[in-house]
């Protein structure tokens, strides 16, 4: 039986206001993210600088970005099993600091060789920051405002993307293109010597680890500081209402029976995503250019479709918060397939190319950010940075494909039209997997109860709330 002296952590979180300190938890998320961006698109900037001091052809250059994507897609699938076992806060900051170092040690390397066994290694670092980042973001997320905060968070990593490349060109002039990575080695090591400090673990990762009471406590107190006089005394009892896992194993239970089907899905939902905006992002500016633009106008549709991503975000994890969020996902790939077809139609009207551009990457880079927020919800405490790491090391083999796709549709003679009306499909299928993992989820949804147990627990947090 419960003593009276018990706190649910799962409610306490789910039912107070967002405070400071979670703020700051979801500053230091966001800082995370931003600099995971700047270190991703890192090659862009000196791209040129390469070429013009070093000779480095385009195909040594396809093998320095690869690298890099590579080494996201492993680190993340190894990321995600080792923040369920020891823990988000540990693997995020050796994580933030594994790429930030090597990015330090690119800026030495003197050849492409080097460079591209650099790339992987920073690569490594990167996969496992960003699932683990939507993970901690999730966890001490209330559930009504969950969507909203991770996608948030995201968006950081195009702030990021687009500041570095402000930031590079204005380095590159004065210190040259070994400036750019210095300093995108160095502020990712300072940043994780700052989570060291500040970064506190998840509250939910605790309790279901059954850790040290005080430490957990001691978060307690920092998260909702009217129960500090309640939680420091010594025999208050942790504990939370979510789903607890009937295997120890992180990825026995993200393959398992229960939750099978809803993996599948979402990993060929984030596949066909990131797909998609990667062959986009990677390929549009040439195809524009080929069709009769300038480079500086290549440029400017394809900066649409990005900076709308952000946008995109925020506005469909507001949507997912307030609806059905696998419905939001599927209307969101679904609404992106359209406007592709419209994009297709408008290749010789600027202007209307610039419009579609924009809407679609608000579709789709909107979309993809949503589906963090997706997984993070699925799984359950145990499993919930592995089922997350690996959908997002599962997607990063579409990003990888993707530029051999396109690569390969240029080298067939396809035309603008042709190559974005193709584009519909994956974005079909994705729309196709995630609305099915809604509808499969909905039926779960249907037959789970609230347990006796579990009634007792919630109604214990009220008695202590009301008691202050």
């Amino acid at each position: 039986m419960q003593t009276s002296k018990t706190l649910d952590i799962r409610t306490l979180i789910d039912e107070s206001p967002v405070s400071k300190f979670q703020w700051l938890v979801i500053g230091l998320c966001f800082c995370i993210v931003a600099m995971d961006g700047f270190d991703v698109a890192i090659m862009g900037f000196i791209a040129p600088e390469l070429k013009r001091l070093w000779g480095v052809t385009n195909g040594n250059l396809g093998g320095v970005i690869s690298a890099a994507l590579i080494g996201l897609s492993m680190g993340a699938m190894v990321a995600g099993p080792l923040a369920d076992h020891f823990g988000r806060k540990v693997v995020l900051v050796l994580s933030v600091f594994f790429f930030g170092f090597w990015t330090l040690m690119a800026a030495n390397a003197d050849d492409v060789s080097h460079l591209i066994l650099f790339r992987f290694l920073t690569g490594l670092g990167l996969g496992g920051a960003m699932p683990n980042t939507a993970t901690l973001v999730s966890e001490f997320a209330p559930e009504k405002r969950r969507s909203f905060i991770v996608t948030v968070v995201f968006a950081g990593f195009t702030l990021g993307a687009a500041g570095g490349g402000f930031l590079a060109a204005w380095l590159i002039p004065h210190f040259g293109f070994r400036s750019v990575l210095v300093v995108g080695g160095a502020m990712p090591i300072l940043l994780s010597v700052c989570l060291l400090v500040k970064l506190p673990e998840s509250l939910r990762f605790l309790v279901e680890k059954k850790q040290d009471n005080k430490r957990i406590a001691n978060i307690v107190a920092k998260l909702a500081p009217h129960l500090q006089e309640h939680v420091s005394e010594t025999d208050i009892q942790f504990y939370s209402t979510a789903p607890i896992a009937k295997d120890n194993n992180a990825m026995r239970i993200v393959l398992s029976s229960e939750f099978r089907f809803g993996t599948m899905m979402f990993w060929v939902t984030y596949f066909m995503g990131l797909f998609l905006v990667y062959l986009m992002g990677s390929w549009m500016p040439t195809m524009i250019k080929e069709s009769g633009y300038s480079v500086s106008e290549a440029a400017v549709v394809t900066a649409f479709f990005q900076v709308a991503g952000p946008l995109g975000s925020v506005f469909l994890g507001w949507c997912m918060d307030r609806k059905n969020p696998h419905h939001v996902m599927g209307a969101a790939f679904l609404l992106g397939g359209l406007l592709l077809i419209g994009l297709s139609l408008v290749a010789h009207q600027f202007v209307l190319l610039v419009i579609f551009a924009f809407l679609v990457g608000f579709c789709f880079n909107g979309a993809n950010t949503g589906m963090n927020a997706l997984t993070s919800s699925f799984y359950p405490t145990a499993a919930r940075a592995t089922g997350t790491s690996w959908m997002h090391g599962v997607g990063r083999t579409g990003a990888i494909l993707s530029a051999f796709a396109g690569a390969q549709m240029l080298a067939m003679g396809w035309t603008f039209t042709t190559v974005f009306t193709v584009l519909t499909i994956p974005a079909a299928i994705a729309a196709s997997a995630v609305l099915a993992k809604g509808i499969a989820s909905s039926k779960r949804n249907k037959n789970e109860v609230l347990s006796p147990v579990d009634t007792l627990h919630v109604e214990s947090v009220d008695r202590l709330t009301k008691a202050i």
